[in-house]
């Protein structure tokens, strides 16, 4: 009786916040957008360029922007709710650690899909954003510090595991769910031949097409391999995970100069090592004691008809909509500017177009940046030996500098205002809510965080069927962005911008 109660107050609790999260996300998500970055610094000096650029959370420090729009929250780095407060402290160490840097956060505009040597030369050498090549050093730096952190600190604990599982030992889920048939290894064994000989006929009978030499395939799959073990270790015991930066390494050994190989290097590097949903999904269902092989079989079907979903829209996208993705040419506060695949596509002239050699390397600006190796290697050793000199002081473990290096890895294309709001929001929950009510805490932290995530995803399809394939916004103050034109202005003196004030 007690069990059916307490599942039917969690079922009501969650279709509770599922409609409050539905029907408030019509504000900041069509009424009042402004809601999404209040950036209350610019309002204040409406006409001051320097005051704009430390305020504007959008395009600026983002000091003292809040916002009320969850998917500004959680769009990045997913729920701060289900996070850890000793990841959220390491994420606000790295961020403020890089942010509060001076940098300029214009990208990298090119849109060749092959390079002419002749007009690199004459252009001369790429620059970086301050802030995208500190991303790029805080990555190197967080690659490194992944496979010492977990040496270290979960070694042996690895090791011990290891040897327990060949000796049989067996804890309460996995004794519980033998009473399903277990999936057979060959099952994945299959899948995983499959898959790379298909890739490897890509590479081989569409080189023209991919660009990317079989045995760069390999060597992104074997990359992928060695790191699965530490990242997944990293990701179970923080809730985050590492940037998506160290793949693109792999295009050092791709030899000509293209974009194509840099997107196609993805599918075995990024995917592989960074999206850990199917790992999730049997973890999830290993507790729920689903049976294995109708979880392997869901994902397999679902994995298919997703890419497939995943193309057809793209191509709808691609014809439908007009200069898509381009910011100069489309309309004021179109949703369509895409961000993340901009910065993707930024990457992608970097690692494949020019290539690492021309940046990171002797013929580059930027070869002091692969210090950051060596210093992301050594960072975890001293911890580690700090931790054996004072073992008694339970919060030096807790440092993890792969999470605080990698804090901003999302950064570009996150904004300064879903920095602070998510450290914000997963600090007032994470700390003083279950300190004062943890039973609550304990009972509806993963439904409160997925209520949200619900009743946001379901009014963004009912707005976008409804009013935004008709393109019908509102114009007023409160949807006009945030108000902060003068953040993008330079400010040093006699530069002479449209819209912008001369500073003299």
């Amino acid at each position: 009786m007690r069990k059916t109660r307490g599942a039917c107050q969690g079922q009501s609790s969650f279709l509770i916040a599922l409609f409050c999260s539905f029907s408030w996300y019509l504000v900041p998500g069509y009424l009042f957008t402004t809601l999404s970055s209040i950036s209350w610094v610019c309002w204040a000096f409406s006409k001051s360029v320097t005051a704009q650029q430390i305020g504007s959370g959008m395009r600026g420090l983002g000091l003292g922007a809040l916002t009320l729009d969850w998917t500004v929250v959680a769009s990045f780095l997913f729920s701060p709710l289900i996070c850890p407060f000793f990841s959220i402290v390491n994420v606000f160490l790295g961020y403020t650690l890089i942010m509060y840097i001076p940098y300029n956060i214009s990208a990298i505009v090119n849109k060749n899909f092959e390079i002419d040597m002749v007009q690199y030369e004459k252009q001369g050498r790429i620059n970086l954003s301050t802030l995208f090549s500190l991303t790029y050093g805080f990555g190197f730096a967080t690659i490194a510090s992944t496979l010492t952190h977990v040496a270290l600190f979960y070694g042996r604990e690895i090791y011990e595991r290891f040897r327990a599982s060949y000796k049989g030992k067996e804890d309460i889920h996995t004794r519980l769910m033998r009473k399903y048939k277990d999936i057979p290894s060959w099952w994945f064994h299959v899948l995983l031949g499959v898959t790379i000989a298909v890739s490897l006929v890509l590479c081989i009978f569409l080189k023209d097409q991919v660009q990317m030499p079989w045995w760069g395939l390999l060597f992104a799959s074997i990359i992928a391999f060695i790191f699965t073990l530490p990242i997944s270790v990293i990701t179970a015991t923080t809730n985050m995970s590492v940037p998506k930066i160290f793949p693109d390494i792999d295009i050092i050994y791709v030899s000509r100069p293209s974009n194509a190989p840099r997107f196609y290097t993805q599918t075995p590097g990024l995917n592989i090592i960074t999206d850990f949903f199917p790992l999730n999904d049997f973890k999830l269902g290993h507790y729920m004691k689903i049976p294995p092989r109708s979880m392997f079989l869901v994902q397999l079907i679902g994995t298919i008809i997703a890419g497939t979903v995943n193309i057809l829209v793209a191509w709808w996208l691609l014809a439908s909509i007009e200069n898509i993705c381009q910011d100069d040419l489309l309309p004021p506060d179109s949703p369509w500017t895409c961000p993340g695949y901009r910065v993707f596509f930024d990457a992608s002239v970097i690692w494949g177009l020019v290539g690492p050699k021309r940046i990171f390397g002797r013929l580059g600006n930027y070869s002091s940046m692969n210090w950051f190796f060596l210093g992301g290697a050594m960072g975890p050793v001293f911890v580690w030996l700090f931790h054996k000199a004072f073992p008694k002081q339970s919060w030096i473990p807790l440092i993890n500098l792969p999470v605080l290096l990698g804090a901003t890895a999302d950064m570009p294309p996150a904004t300064a205002v879903n920095y602070s709001s998510w450290i914000l929001v997963g600090t007032i929950f994470n700390f003083f809510i279950f300190r004062y009510r943890k039973k609550w805490w304990q009972r509806y932290n993963y439904v409160l965080s997925a209520a949200l995530d619900g009743g946001v995803a379901f009014m963004a399809v009912l707005l976008y069927f409804s009013v935004g394939i008709e393109n019908k916004q509102l114009n007023w103050w409160g949807t006009n962005g945030e108000h902060c034109d003068l953040a993008t202005c330079p400010t040093a003196k006699g530069m002479v911008v449209d819209g912008c004030p001369v500073k003299r």
